[in-house]
């Protein structure tokens, strides 16, 4: 049976905040250098499994959640601070990112065990 729904909108959702996120950092004249050098930079949360499945499904969330940066970004606009909405975009952009392709929040029951398969 093919994806739900749900799922569906999920993963376009996705690639909505990537490709917004990506539109807003180049409209603002930000370089490329940066965005190639952090745009995977959440996944190092990865490395939080290496303390088992609690433990990393706590790093990996804490990382792929909107709720960091967008605070960033809104700190950033409002102290006029471009190095934080730069970040905020980039790290917008891999979230969006890795939902478009499927990739959710994680259970700590395992890795491959996130809200998107329970969608």
């Amino acid at each position: 049976m093919g994806m739900r729904l749900p799922a569906r909108l999920l993963r376009l959702e996705g690639f909505g905040i990537l490709v917004s996120a990506l539109a807003l950092y180049f409209h603002e004249g930000f370089g490329w250098i940066l965005l190639v050098v952090l745009f995977l930079a959440p996944d190092l949360s990865f490395v939080g499994y290496l303390g088992g499945p609690v433990v990393g499904a706590i790093a990996y969330d804490a990382v792929h959640t909107t709720v960091l940066p967008l605070v960033l970004g809104v700190s950033g606009v409002l102290g006029d601070w471009d190095t934080a909405v730069q970040i905020a975009l980039i790290w917008l952009a891999h979230i969006g990112m890795d939902r478009m392709l499927g990739y959710g929040l994680k259970y700590p029951t395992g890795f491959k065990d996130s809200h998107l398969q329970r969608v």
